[in-house]
């Protein structure tokens, strides 16, 4: 169960804090010494001095709470509230009565650190592409106004502002990924299934002709279903779990209003994140 007391003030957070940080031992965070004496306060924080490099640190040194302007205890709901209820930032805003702008560098700040998704496919393996609104939000200042990218259908590209986001499901180790790409061409597909165990592997597609190619290469044995002839299943061949994991993409990004394409990496990270959690018993 997650702590909420951590909620309550800073004291709590930042007993949090110190103990998940040094769980594993206490360190010099720039040296990684472990001669490291208590050397008074720094507000709630305990500070420490280390004896072989003689500089002084606290719990939050060295980590993406450093030097904030905004308490620990309404940091950590904010990450909170970002993966349990998809809270915009506009509307933590609101609610924590923090300034927007530093609210927003720590919330991306903190998205920036989650782990890319590692690609070790056991197979067989569906793969699927979903096209989302990102544009330039936050970059266009004082210049005409563009065109959403969604006001288009069909597929589109990272310069068109509609760039792809592949999702992939290993029915093997029963793992899902998504990972947003510049463009949903060959060379993306290849990169994507490049590190597999099963040689062939076995890639499920749909009839999109990007995935064409997979069928004259030796390391890969493709079955497709054409979705233009009303084919969506023949047997185990199908991509519906990827679309079933892609369609909660664009209601994930929704509540943003318009994530710029150059930070859409993290916003999806925190989506894997999320679904990873909710799929734990």
């Amino acid at each position: 169960m997650f702590p909420f007391e951590v909620f309550r003030s800073e004291t709590h957070a930042a007993n949090l804090l110190e103990q998940v940080r040094w769980r594993e031992g206490l360190r010099c965070p720039r040296c990684r010494s472990e001669s490291v004496i208590k050397y008074g306060s720094y507000r709630e924080y305990q500070r420490y001095r280390c004896k072989d490099c003689g500089r002084t640190f606290n719990d939050k040194t060295g980590t993406i709470f450093a030097c904030a302007k905004i308490g620990l205890d309404r940091l950590l709901f904010a990450f909170y509230s970002l993966l349990r209820f998809n809270t915009s930032i506009r509307q933590l805003d609101a609610e924590l009565d923090a300034s927007y702008r530093s609210l927003r560098r720590r919330v991306e700040q903190f998205a920036r650190t989650l782990d890319a998704p590692s690609l070790n496919l056991v197979g067989p393996v569906e793969i699927d592409e979903v096209y989302v609104i990102a544009g330039l939000k936050g970059r266009e200042r004082g210049q005409e106004s563009r065109s959403r990218g969604l006001s288009k259908r069909g597929r589109g590209s990272y310069a068109d502002d509609k760039p792809p986001v592949f999702t992939l499901v290993d029915r093997g180790n029963d793992q899902r990924y998504v990972v947003p790409a510049k463009s949903a061409d060959e060379s993306t597909v290849r990169l994507l299934l490049a590190d597999h165990d099963e040689e062939p592997l076995t890639v499920y597609t749909d009839g999109f002709r990007a995935y064409d190619p997979l069928e004259e290469d030796d390391a890969f044995a493709r079955e497709y279903v054409v979705h233009g002839d009303g084919e969506y299943a023949d047997g185990d061949v199908h991509v519906n779990t990827c679309e079933s994991h892609g369609s909660l993409v664009r209601p994930w990004l929704l509540p943003h209003r318009g994530v710029s394409k150059d930070r859409l990496t993290p916003y999806l990270r925190a989506f894997q994140l999320r679904r990873e959690l909710y799929r734990k018993p």
